[in-house]
């Protein structure tokens, strides 16, 4: 297995970098859009879960936007072979320290890549 291939890292950069400027736009159906159309799709996030598409999409259409300023620290994105692939990175928002972590399964399907799972989290403690 070829592990981190230069055109499918960019590809799913590219993927990301359209996933987060919907969260940061607050745009519920282009970031509902980047998720696998599933029953099986996951997320789980701050305070809340969502098992399925449809789940995601009537809880992410009842958010408020994200605060702004958010900022990525150190994102790491890591194929396995064209098809796979893992997005993880801290986040932050203004005024604050970059506390959020967000990790991100991504797979290749016939309309292009999409989050399988994804898990959001923000420690309790101050992290290491």
């Amino acid at each position: 297995m070829e592990i981190d291939r230069a055109e499918v890292v960019a590809e799913v950069t590219a993927a990301f970098a359209g996933y987060e400027q919907a969260l940061v736009d607050g745009d519920a159906d282009r970031i509902c859009g980047y998720f696998w159309q599933s029953d099986r799709t996951v997320r789980f996030g701050l305070a809340d879960h969502q098992y399925g598409w449809d789940e995601q999409r009537t809880w992410r259409a009842a958010q408020p936007a994200l605060p702004p300023g958010r900022r990525l620290v150190d994102p790491v994105v890591t194929t396995f072979g064209p098809d796979l692939a893992v997005v993880t990175t801290r986040f932050g928002y203004p005024g604050a320290a970059a506390t959020g972590r967000q990790t991100q399964t991504w797979v290749r399907l016939p309309v292009g890549w999409r989050i399988v799972t994804a898990h959001v989290s923000e420690p309790a403690g101050t992290p290491t």
